[in-house]
């Protein structure tokens, strides 16, 4: 197979705008190899070099939580690719949510935002509720916007980045701004840089090892069935770009729990059938991106899978891990979740090139790192 180089281009956002999408956001340079194409983004929130500096500021900023013990890298940390390490995540309040927090990786190519709600499609919407939710609590400021905005404008250095980020609203400095700045930052968090990637695209032959190439053979061949959800540009079947004239979404139960035997989730964990009250979403939830999956544990919608490993033999071979502990397997599972005989050397060779998704330029960037540091 022919294999295209991987030219550190610079890539104007308006020349892949799609009907309704703002030409302002020529203004940012998105540094994308060249079989990337460009993220969509939204008209009214064009990106721009001082929206996403003000953007990084305030996400790594504990004064947007109400006792100004955590910011939104509390739970999305870089170094492991914008999660946190742990099965659920406390808010300030040091009660957890039921669900592990998701990777940023190239959040922005994802048409549908959070685990389990098809309607969340907008960083600028989603950054809402981290900031303000009650169900759980997180940073704890509902009902203080007007201290929220108080504590930024008592700040001359971010007077004066919202100036720089908002000109044309006069440096305004309000909930709505601030959301989106988050959103124009976790919009540059673009990782293309990961051995695979160089090998796949960029020609380098060399960067992958000869048991990444083996389980590159198995994830992509129907024994294991791993790339039917896990394909296309971010390993994941929900991807919207400017090149894509329509959104693709899935949301898959992979049957993970089956506690009556006839499909049942946790109730508080209970997946698509919370939004659609569809019996038959139950312990359905969006399918992540395995890009830098090596970084990111522990596993699945609730962080209870310890390892990769695990997830490979403990889960996927048994049919779901209500299987393998001990359960019927779930009647409402995906079609591709079969089962499988492995070896060792099979899931060895499988986590080898799981293990080439990891883009460590990625994680180390200083463009995302803590700029207060």
């Amino acid at each position: 197979m022919k294999r295209l180089m991987m030219l550190p281009v610079v890539l104007s956002a308006q020349a892949f705008v799609p009907a309704g999408i703002s030409s302002e956001a020529e203004v940012y340079q998105w540094r994308l190899p060249d079989w990337v194409p460009v993220p969509r983004v939204p008209a009214d929130n064009p990106m721009s070099d001082a929206k996403v500096l003000l953007g990084r500021h305030l996400f790594y900023d504990p004064r947007l939580s109400l006792d100004q013990s955590m910011s939104c890298s509390t739970c999305h940390v870089q170094e492991k690719a914008f999660t946190d390490g742990r099965a659920t995540s406390p808010g300030i309040n040091g009660l957890h949510g039921a669900r592990s927090s998701m990777s940023l990786t190239n959040v922005a190519y994802l048409p549908a935002l959070t685990w389990a709600n098809p309607l969340m499609k907008s960083l600028e919407t989603q950054a809402l509720i981290p900031l303000f939710g009650s169900h759980p609590v997180e940073m704890g400021m509902e009902g203080q916007e007007a201290l929220l905005v108080e504590r930024l404008t008592a700040d001359s250095h971010y007077i004066q980045m919202f100036i720089d980020a908002f000109p044309g609203q006069q440096g305004d400095i309000s909930v709505v701004t601030v959301v989106k700045a988050i959103a124009s930052f976790q919009r540059s968090l673009l990782s293309f840089n990961a051995p695979y990637y160089r090998y796949k695209y960029g020609g380098e032959n060399n960067a992958i090892s000869d048991a990444a190439l083996r389980g590159e053979a198995l994830f992509f061949g129907e024994k294991y069935e791993c790339y039917h959800c896990h394909g296309g540009l971010n390993f994941t079947d929900n991807i919207v770009h400017a090149r894509l004239p329509f959104e693709e979404l899935g949301f898959h139960n992979t049957g993970l729990y089956n506690l009556d035997n006839n499909g049942a989730y946790p109730i508080a964990n209970s997946g698509l059938f919370e939004v659609t009250d569809d019996p038959a979403d139950e312990g359905k939830f969006r399918t992540p991106t395995l890009l830098n999956i090596a970084l990111t544990a522990p596993y699945m919608h609730d962080g209870s899978i310890a390892t990769l490993e695990q997830v490979l033999t403990e889960h996927y071979a048994h049919q779901g891990r209500a299987v393998f502990q001990g359960q019927q397997p779930n009647p409402r599972r995906s079609s591709f979740i079969v089962g499988y005989q492995f070896t060792a050397e099979e899931i060895a060779d499988i986590l080898a090139f799981l293990d080439t998704l990891t883009d460590d330029q990625f994680v180390k960037d200083p463009a995302h790192s803590n700029p207060f540091e």
